[in-house]
């Protein structure tokens, strides 16, 4: 396993109760980016995060977070200390204080870091006298998230993080997570089932559905691979069976073709010439496309 790697995964699997929540997870996340995990509720974005804390343990497979073993009571200990998290549900004691709930936190953190706190203090705007269970959902996740970026953390983990936030909220903690992460040489790795969210901040996506992972790479480079080519005929389109990698899902639409493709334009195009189109048409695909096309055609 190579030294570079934050977190990594190998054929990483879970059952519950004879439920397949994860069949077979690769992921390998890069120190310095921040990674996306994308997918539908139920998909296993939490339970692989869980799995990388050492909050549960795998049925079968390996996963390893700065090298360190998850499922080692001792190795995962470590990680949790060099590590942050937030869940979705934003577990905080209900009854203290804002300030009382930083007071209990930093003693509990060798690098907690008083700089950060008075900086988020001031960005997020936190009423200190006030008890947490009266605070709105969007104030909650912004203590719950000063709490973990002051901790000095090298690895936050999110899930969720803007989940029923208002969109000037939510807006406000990305563009918090994306400073930290820049000045502060963080890794993210953080899921979310929104889709403009890993469009507006990730440079790394994973989409997993079902347990697998279909889609992992740098957001660029999907963007780059991934395109749409519409063939047009004289007449109804033909049946293809292409032999090109990287093709995705095919229709046919009357006088149309349109092939998803994930590795390139031209050896599909090639394999198209000889049927004589009339045009061909190449668009790039969004990630939203790209999610959609990938998980529907798992149903």
């Amino acid at each position: 396993m190579a030294d570079t790697a934050i977190i990594e995964t190998n054929d990483l699997r879970k059952h519950y109760d004879g439920v397949e929540a994860l069949r077979g997870v690769n992921l390998r996340v890069q120190p310095g980016s921040i990674c996306g995990f994308l997918g539908r509720n139920g998909a296993g974005k939490t339970t692989t995060m869980k799995i990388l804390l050492g909050m549960a343990q795998p049925t079968s497979g390996e996963a390893h977070v700065f090298g360190l073993a998850a499922d080692s009571p001792r190795e995962s200990l470590e990680i949790r200390r060099r590590s942050a998290f937030v869940s979705e549900e934003k577990d905080l004691y209900p009854h203290m204080t804002v300030e009382a709930i930083i007071r209990f936190t930093a003693p509990l953190f060798p690098r907690w870091r008083d700089d950060l706190l008075q900086r988020y203090l001031r960005k997020f705007d936190l009423p200190r006298t006030r008890r947490i269970k009266t605070l709105s959902r969007g104030t909650r996740t912004k203590v719950a998230l000063l709490l973990a970026l002051c901790r000095g953390a090298e690895l936050l983990v999110l899930d969720e993080p803007t989940s029923g936030l208002d969109p000037a909220s939510a807006e406000e903690v990305l563009q918090a997570l994306v400073a930290h992460a820049g000045s502060e040489e963080m890794t993210v790795f953080f899921s979310s089932h929104q889709i403009s969210e890993i469009d507006q901040i990730a440079d790394r996506v994973v989409i997993i559905e079902r347990g697998r992972v279909l889609v992992d790479g740098a957001l660029d480079d999907l963007r780059e691979k991934f395109r749409r080519i519409h063939f047009v005929f004289d007449h109804d389109a033909p049946e293809v069976t292409f032999r090109a990698a990287g093709v995705g899902r095919v229709k046919r639409n009357g006088r149309v073709l349109t092939v998803l493709s994930s590795a390139g334009v031209d050896p599909i195009v090639e394999e198209v010439r000889p049927l004589h189109p009339r045009s061909i048409d190449v668009v790039p695909v969004t990630l939203k496309e790209i999610f959609l096309e990938t998980v529907n055609a798992e149903d």
